[in-house]
């Protein structure tokens, strides 16, 4: 099937984009959130709602590789919509991979299923950087067409854009793949730290033009995944990865729309992170709410932060675990209800239905 194919089922109708966020979107519960501001109820999104736990996902998805997925804008869209129509969470995340933008500028590499992202010539020498070439709207220019269908259709309903941050792309690119320890990241990083500033500071560009091509194309929030960087004592972090992951904040703070930073394992990272300069902060499910904010310090939203495992327990098990984060969050200036990582693929979708209504029910003013 070419990349451009229209799917059956899937919705053509292409709306306007542009930076316009239309009022009752600026009046959103997430974004009102995101800016420490009151709201009506506490907003609620999942990362990776839009994905394996839904059937109708599994339906669209059929017999399409995950790459080429995501360069189809009809699909794209259809993809992004499905878990705002079924759970009614507050914001929509663009569907998408960390990778694309890589491959959007020739670089070999494929989503091998059940193991992730494969690099089929990894990046270790000084040499290898001159493949990193600058990222253009052309490059991506499937992103602005879903953005403008999306827009169209969410109505108020804010669409977050997202990119990986340098670290975990330069993770991807050295290892040439998912790595548990991460020994040839970290061994660049320790011994030739110029070539490994050098390459977190070409992501950075990357990564940035990625965002501001989403932004450009209407999405309402952005959000930084650093999945890998918890791998990271905070005084590698500060020397090492804060520089470029400041850069990409800085590159897309003109714009006005919120900046999300959500990394795995980031505990003892959070004050960092906010140092990077993100408007919202993600705590995974290893901290307390209100010892994240403790960590993070003042002026930041905190994202955050149920355990994916406790969906599979029973309904008032979920709902009790939820009514602890909530508790922990009650103090803070601004919280957005998420979960502490990814939705996993065989998640009841029914749960997290369950999980939105809970919420907003309890928070609702």
């Amino acid at each position: 099937m070419p990349l451009h194919a229209k799917i059956p089922g899937v919705s053509a109708n292409h709306g306007p984009s542009g930076l316009q966020t239309t009022s009752a979107t600026h009046e959103s519960a997430f974004l009102k959130a995101c800016r420490r501001e009151p709201v009506p109820h506490t907003p609620v999104w999942f990362m990776r709602q839009a994905g394996r736990s839904l059937p109708e996902y599994l339906k669209v998805r059929e017999g399409i590789a995950m790459l080429d997925s995501c360069m189809m804008p009809e699909l794209v869209a259809e993809i992004t919509l499905q878990p705002v129509r079924r759970h009614k969470v507050d914001a929509a995340i663009y569907f998408s991979d960390i990778v694309v933008p890589l491959k959007a500028i020739g670089i070999d590499l494929d989503i091998k299923p059940g193991i992730g992202p494969v690099i089929a010539e990894p990046v270790r020498t000084r040499a290898d950087l001159a493949r990193l070439r600058d990222l253009t709207p052309e490059d991506v220019s499937y992103v602005t067409e879903a953005i403008g269908i999306l827009t169209a259709e969410l109505g108020a309903t804010p669409l977050i854009g997202f990119a990986g941050a340098p670290f975990t792309l330069a993770s991807y690119l050295v290892e040439g793949g998912p790595s548990r320890n991460h020994e040839r990241t970290k061994a660049m990083m320790y011994g030739d730290p110029e070539l490994w500033a050098d390459l977190l500071d070409r992501l950075s560009e990357i990564t940035s033009a990625f965002l501001k091509v989403q932004i450009e194309a209407g999405a309402s929030a952005v959000q930084l995944f650093d999945s890998w960087v918890g791998a990271l004592a905070p005084a590698d972090y500060r020397r090492s990865v804060l520089p470029a992951s400041a850069k990409v904040f800085d590159a897309v703070a003109g714009y006005g729309v919120p900046r999300i930073h959500f990394g795995v394992g980031t505990g003892e990272l959070l004050g960092l992170m906010g140092e990077a300069g993100a408007d919202v902060v993600g705590v995974d499910w290893r901290v307390p709410m209100d010892e994240g904010a403790r960590r993070v310090g003042p002026g930041k939203a905190l994202q955050g932060n149920l355990d994916p495992a406790v969906l599979f327990a029973p309904t008032a098990t979920v709902e009790e675990k939820a009514r602890e984060v909530l508790d922990a969050a009650a103090g803070l200036e601004g919280h957005i209800f998420n979960l502490g990582h990814g939705v996993m693929p065989t998640t009841d979708a029914d749960a997290l239905t369950r999980l939105v209504e809970y919420v907003h029910e309890q928070t609702a003013h």
